[in-house]
This record gives C-alpha cells, sequence and structure tokens, in this order.
C-alpha cells in the first residue's frame, strides 16, 4: 500500500477505534463476489474496466454489510459516530461540469460514492446496483448522460456515468423515496474548495490512479474544454445561492428548469480561462496509473450494552 494510503487508512481506524474495519484486495473481492452476489458474476466480469468493476463492488458490499465504504485515498478529520442516526449517507461532490443533471432534472450537482454508508439492504443501494446492470445492459441509458461531452474525452466520462458518480447522481434524481438519503451539503456549493469532501468527516484526496495518462495535446484540450464548461454552468449555479438540499431537488422534479449551456468552440477558450480558474477547477492528475484495487469497509461493533448496534446472521461475514 502507498504510504499516503497507509496513512489515511491508519487514520480511519484510529478515529473510530469501535468499528470494525474490514480491508478488500483484489482477491477479497472475487471472493466476495462468488460468495454473496453468485447472480452478478457475468456482469461483474464483462465490465471492461477495472474501476467499474470495483465501483459495482462497493455498492454490493455495503448492501450486504452495512457500515461505511471508504476510498484508500480518503482522509478522515473525526470520528463517524454522529452518521450511525442515518440510514443512508452520501457526499456532496462537485457542481456538475456537463448540463444532463440541470436539464432533466434541475439538478446542477453530483454526489460522490468515494465515501459514503448505509445500512444493510437499503433500498437506494439495490437502485444504485440495478442501474449499474441496466447500464452495462442497455448502453444507450448510460450514454444519454454523456451527450454534452465532446467525443474525445467520452470514453472516460463513461466510466462515471455507468458505475461512479454519475449513475449514483441520476439514481438519486430518480429515486422515489429521496427522504430515505441524506447528503452531506457543505454551507457554500459554489466554493470549490467545499468540493470532494465527506462533509466535516474528511476529504477526498483525488488520486484518480484509475485515470489513464493523456497526451500533452489531450490534457490542454480537456482542461480547456472543462474550465469553459464550469465557467458557463458556474454563472447559472450562482443565481441559484450557494446552499443546495433535496428538498430543493424534489421542487425541481419535473420542471423546466434547465442551464443553458454555450456550444464549445476555440473563441470561447481564452474567456473560459478567465472566468474560472481551472486550479480551482478540477484537479489536474499526472504520473503513472496505478491499480485502483483496495477499499476499507468500516462497521460499528457491538459494545457489552449495544444490542441494537449488534450485527445481524445476515450482516456477518461468511
Amino acid at each position: 500500500m502507498p504510504f499516503r494510503d497507509k496513512a489515511a487508512s491508519n487514520s480511519l481506524r484510529l478515529l473510530n477505534p469501535d468499528y470494525e474495519y474490514l480491508f478488500f484486495d483484489d482477491a477479497q473481492v472475487e471472493e466476495f463476489i462468488d460468495a454473496e452476489f453468485p447472480q452478478y458474476r457475468s456482469v461483474f466480469d464483462s465490465f471492461p474496466a477495472r474501476i467499474q468493476r470495483y465501483d459495482f463492488f462497493r455498492y454490493l458490499a455495503v448492501y450486504r454489510l452495512g457500515g461505511f465504504y471508504f476510498d484508500t485515498d480518503m482522509l478522515l478529520a473525526e470520528g463517524l459516530d454522529s452518521l450511525l442516526g442515518f440510514s443512508c449517507v452520501f457526499p456532496f461532490e462537485q457542481l456538475s461540469v456537463h448540463s444532463f443533471f440541470a436539464k432533466k432534472y434541475g439538478m446542477d450537482w453530483e454526489v460522490g460514492n468515494y465515501a459514503f454508508g448505509a445500512t444493510a439492504n437499503h433500498p437506494f443501494l439495490q437502485a444504485i446496483i440495478k442501474n449499474c446492470v441496466r447500464a452495462h445492459k442497455h448502453p444507450e441509458w448510460a450514454e444519454e448522460m454523456i451527450r454534452p461531452i465532446p467525443r474525445m474525452f467520452r470514453k472516460e466520462w463513461l466510466v462515471l456515468a455507468t458505475t461512479g458518480p454519475g449513475v449514483v447522481s441520476r439514481t438519486l434524481a430518480e429515486y422515489p423515496d429521496i427522504e430515505q438519503v441524506t447528503v452531506l451539503f457543505p454551507d457554500d456549493v459554489c466554493d470549490p474548495r467545499n468540493w470532494y469532501q465527506f462533509g466535516q468527516y474528511g476529504v477526498h484526496l483525488c488520486a484518480s490512479s484509475w485515470r489513464k495518462p493523456k497526451s500533452l495535446v489531450g490534457r490542454v484540450m480537456h482542461r480547456l474544454w472543462e474550465s469553459h464548461t464550469r465557467s458557463t454552468l458556474f454563472k447559472d449555479s450562482l443565481k441559484r445561492g450557494k446552499t443546495r438540499s433535496l428538498e430543493q431537488l424534489c421542487q425541481m422534479r419535473g420542471s423546466n428548469l434547465c442551464f443553458q449551456q454555450k456550444p464549445w468552440s476555440p473563441k470561447y477558450l481564452l474567456d473560459a480561462l478567465r472566468g474560472f480558474p481551472p486550479d480551482r477547477a478540477y484537479r489536474l492528475v499526472d504520473g503513472p496509473v496505478r491499480p485502483f484495487n483496495k477499499f476499507n469497509l468500516v462497521r460499528k461493533n457491538p459494545g457489552p450494552n449495544c444490542a441494537a448496534d449488534r450485527p445481524s446472521a445476515q450482516q456477518k461475514r461468511p
């Protein structure tokens, strides 16, 4: 395990000493799928990218075991006890970089999947799992999300739309019992310094080790496109104010509210760079690709007087 990931993992355990800690490597992921979800083995194996298989695994693991899932590049700042009152909790990730969610749901933001928690067998996780399968079996459903993305960048964004934050965000936008889910919104969603955090509990270091390195031209083109797009959408987001809530999302469902995105073209590039500082818009990661194949899962350990916290037989590992 890289030194950074080891430090993050140790902070997770030190801040939550009363929790059961489970760590999954590649072999343990395979064993878990065979033991707990053999019906999904063919789907798991047929995902073309490793990160898609590991995204799918994290939803299955928390659905079966209950508890909190964390990427190994999640650094916690405090313990998780105050979250135990929620049946399902996900982090706000960022304001969207494309217009699909805003046009279809009036939702200009996304939730993350680098950290989340839920009780075992939670129906929202079941809905995410079904949508991952749906995106795999019916590619046109996922491709609808990435149509605003230039073709040269769509392959990477397809991963996000099929098993990553895109599919989680879309599931939330369409989920009928949205009151079952808690999203950890920051006080100011328009400040990029508040993005990629697990509420007040931790921060995602965004190693993005699953992404393939781009050529110099590819990195520059992606940076220019994303900067321009964020600049355009950011103006509309500012008009909505600094706060977001699931109540607002409920009100916007089925409405005609949408955010108009200007077409991307070279004449907008300089304005885009001036309009939204690229270093605050996202994290550009260079360097070699490392396998994205380690996972943290923690569950509250039962104390001597905490029968309510004791896992049932269905929650115990085989």
